[in-house]
């Protein structure tokens, strides 16, 4: 027992809600418990972009190194900052399967494999909680898609569920996580906080000691959530389980054996988390590890004639040229978004530093960033005396009354604004007030612009002090966080004759709420014509082109999943341009998830950099110099066309259903099973270094390879082990290994070997696969050289 003995139920009661938006309550004996979004590093709860923290790539970029020792590394290096942060445990990994192409957090998912996502997401989960941080992993389950995420139900069957979607969950808590996140959603037309059967195997098939919680506001019932298992209702002051909990056990609508079990996991989870602590890694090597990291995560997909690394023997000017150039795309715009340092290099200034001395490096931007909400750059009207030079003045009321002097004033400088009630914020959140920001507006062009706007709640906005647009909006409490989630924007029609700064004021009214948002942004005169000649004019008087296009990080949202897999059509014309001035080009892809690549055909290089963090920059230049090498795979397959994916549109139907049809086979097994030729296939990409794979032998649980380096300079090989049995006419992977060897060397390496993959549901329980079972080994999912038999002694802790 970790509570106190003497507690009454209402003491224990109290633990079963959080205290605050990310706390946890100090009652019965236990410690409060910190809490904070993840899963790329520690993200602000007051959701400020100046709690700047430490940004790693995210999950699918590491599930690109398919290397769980620089997963593990990043744990760690997530787990030190959370340590300095005083926060005790994150909510991450993510765990869920990346589906769909379109799904909207893609960029939160390991992979497409549900081995790998486990396989990765353990080793995270390891070196997060070596620092004495919990992983608190998410969303169970089913939350492989954003669209109505809060009423969608996935409709799966019993056995894709446990064998493929529930994969991952069941190696975290094998992982020994602190926690599991209920997911928003329903499964099989049951919310999955009020999901008895999905918390039973949790706690009882998989033996979890661990804590499960609500993901945040999603808890809409007490007595089916408290039945069901649900431990943790958050945010506080709970409004369905703490207090409530213990008038529900007099009330007879739930046992007090039930709320005992909840109040124990989390005081355990708290007693665990708040003790020792760790950290031990000096800047240095934090800097190093996420520069390693985002290298690893370079999935280099086509290099022709040799353009990579770059020589000066055979090229002396280099262009770069495009949006993500000095406007990359580090990271997803959902609310676990990391405050970045603002002196964090773009890849235009590393690419001059590190290959300025050997090459002409020149630039043009080829078209303009496209964020869904464009910066808006404007200076203070207000000196509030805190050095702030841009960003706009923000005077807070605590009423709708304006004549009334402001309670607090501040400059921030973001163009979106979310302010959560009790987490130290100036705001008046939790009362109908206002919020007015103003700042001084220098236009770069004359001509059209367009202003955008949103917020949950009424909105005026003035320039020069006449009214340009006004909007009355009066939200009830349950509907603003689904505005702030939806992030849609109004925009109004402004045309500037001359270059003056214009006074930019917009009033914010709103009525009371948990949570409130402003947002706007700025677009100014495109002048693309002009932008595309002065492209294609530097590319075809350059050796080689770097050409960077991508996203903005607004483009992956929470509550919104894609469209399409395309790059914008702007992008795409730009590309155009430059491969018809110069083929010789290396295409840098930053963007979150799968992605039409069609567009690149003729390029000599093709580049996929997914959100790599703050080390993107020193990365990319040290990779393409050949200082580091481009460490890695796909672990996604890149369709030649959007209908060949096995799930494309993830609309729910009229009822709110989402059918899992395709059951157990997704990703790579559908593109196998089906003999779909992907355009990339998971797995792939290539170094500096070229490959073979001799014999492969069984030794114990492991697949034996002999592997040659037939290139004279160290490179990464990435060995991928696959199993087909009589019933799956797809192969599943089994194992994977990264290992670096020196140039010419020859070398015996032993991927071990996961059964788990393998199992197959019966209903009610597990059996070994059927008949015999093939092991296929090499380099991606249609690179399998070698093949062997299974013996039947791997399967031998499975029950028949």
């Amino acid at each position: 027992m970790t509570t106190d003995a003497t507690a009454s139920l209402e003491d224990l009661a109290l633990l079963t809600a959080g205290a605050s938006m990310w706390g946890t309550a100090n009652a019965a004996g236990a410690p409060a418990m910190m809490l904070a979004d993840g899963p790329m590093g520690v993200a602000s709860g007051r959701v400020d972009e100046r709690d700047v923290s430490i940004l790693s790539p995210c999950p699918t970029a590491l599930g690109a190194t398919f290397d769980r020792e620089v997963v593990r590394s990043i744990g760690e290096v997530i787990g030190e900052d959370a340590v300095a942060r005083g926060v005790d445990a994150l909510l991450a990994p993510n765990l869920n399967l990346a589906r769909s192409p379109l799904a909207g957090r893609n960029f939160e998912f390991f992979s497409e494999d549900p081995y790998l996502i486990g396989a990765l997401g353990a080793a995270w989960i390891e070196g997060l909680q070596a620092t004495g941080t919990g992983a608190v992993a998410k969303h169970a389950v089913c939350n492989d898609s954003e669209t109505q995420r809060d009423r969608m139900s996935a409709l799966i069957d019993e056995a894709p569920l446990r064998e493929t979607y529930l994969l991952p969950f069941e190696m975290a808590a094998s992982a020994d996580c602190v926690g599991m996140l209920l997911a928003y959603n329903r499964l099989n037309g049951v919310h999955c906080v009020e999901h008895p059967g999905l918390i039973s195997i949790i706690k009882q098939d998989w033996n979890f000691a661990g804590f499960t919680v609500s993901d945040w506001f999603g808890t809409r019932d007490g007595v089916a959530s408290a039945k069901a298992g649900l431990d943790l209702e958050m945010p506080g002051p709970g409004s369905h389980l703490g207090a409530k909990f213990s008038d529900l056990v007099h009330q007879g609508l739930a046992s007090e054996e039930r709320l005992r079990d909840a109040a124990e996991r989390v005081a355990r989870a708290a007693d665990r988390v708040r003790g020792v602590k760790r950290q031990d890694l000096r800047p240095d090597e934090i800097d190093e590890r996420l520069v390693h990291a985002a290298a690893e995560g370079l999935v280099l997909l086509r290099n022709e004639k040799g353009l990579l690394p770059f020589q000066p023997d055979r090229i002396r000017s280099i262009a770069v040229i495009g949006p993500n150039a000095v406007s990359p795309c580090f990271q997803g715009g959902t609310f676990a978004k990391i405050a970045l340092d603002p002196d964090t290099p773009t890849p235009l200034q590393a690419l001059r530093d590190h290959l300025g001395d050997r090459f002409a490096v020149a630039y043009a931007q080829g078209c303009l960033p496209e964020p869904r909400l464009p910066a808006f750059l404007v200076a203070p009207t207000d000196d509030l005396g805190d050095g702030q030079k841009m960003g706009f003045s923000l005077r807070y009321y605590a009423s709708q009354d304006l004549s009334l002097p402001p309670v607090a004033r501040e400059t921030r400088n973001t163009n979106s604004l979310t302010w959560f009630a009790r987490t130290g914020i100036a705001a008046v959140v939790d009362a109908d007030a206002a919020i007015v920001a103003s700042g001084l507006y220098t236009p770069l062009a004359t001509g059209a612009h367009r202003l955008l706007v949103g917020a949950t709640g009424s909105v005026t906005v003035r320039v020069d002090g006449e009214v340009v647009f006004s909007r009355a909006l009066e939200l009830a409490p349950g509907d603003i966080m689904g505005r702030l989630k939806a992030n849609d924007a109004d925009s109004v029609a402004l045309t500037f004759p001359d270059l003056a700064p214009r006074l930019i004021e917009i009033e914010f009214r709103y009525r009371a709420g948990r949570v409130q948002g402003l947002w706007f942004g700025m677009e100014g005169p495109d002048l693309e014509e002009a932008r595309f000649q002065e492209a294609e004019s530097l590319a075809g008087r350059s050796d080689a082109v770097v050409l960077m296009l991508g996203e903005t990080s607004d483009a992956s949202v929470e509550s919104k999943d894609r469209t399409s897999t395309q790059i914008s059509d702007r992008q795409k014309k730009l590309a155009a341009r430059v491969l018809a001035a110069n083929p010789n080009c290396l295409v840098v892809v930053n963007v979150g998830q799968a992605f039409d690549a069609s567009f690149a055909e003729g390029a000599a290089g093709l580049m996929l950099a997914l959100y790599p963090g703050q080390g993107f920059a020193r990365a990319l230049a040290e990779t393409l110099s050949g200082l580091r090498e481009p460490g890695g795979r796909l672990p996604i397959t890149l369709a030649a066309r959007e209908a060949d994916y096995p799930v494309f549109d993830l609309t729910p139907d009229d009822k709110g259903d989402v059918a899992y049809s395709e059951g157990s086979v997704v990703g790579h097994r559908h593109f196998s099973k089906h003999g779909i030729k992907p355009l990339f296939a998971f797995g792939s990409g290539q170094g500096y270094a070229d490959f073979v794979l001799k014999a492969a032998r069984i030794v114990g649980d492991a697949v034996q390879v002999t592997v040659t380096n037939l290139s004279a300079r160290e490179g990464k090989v990435v060995v991928q082990v696959f199993a087909k049995d009589a019933e799956r006419s797809y192969p599943v992977l089994v194992g994977f290994m990264t290992q670096r060897l020196p140039g010419c060397e020859t070398r015996d390496l032993a991927v071990p070997l996961c059964i788990l993959p393998l199992r197959v549901w019966t209903g009610d329980g597990w059996r070994p696969p059927a008949g015999p079972v093939q092991l296929l080994v090499g380099t991606a999912s249609d690179r399998l050289a070698l093949e062997l038999a299974a013996p039947t002694s791997l399967f031998s802790s499975l029950s028949a």
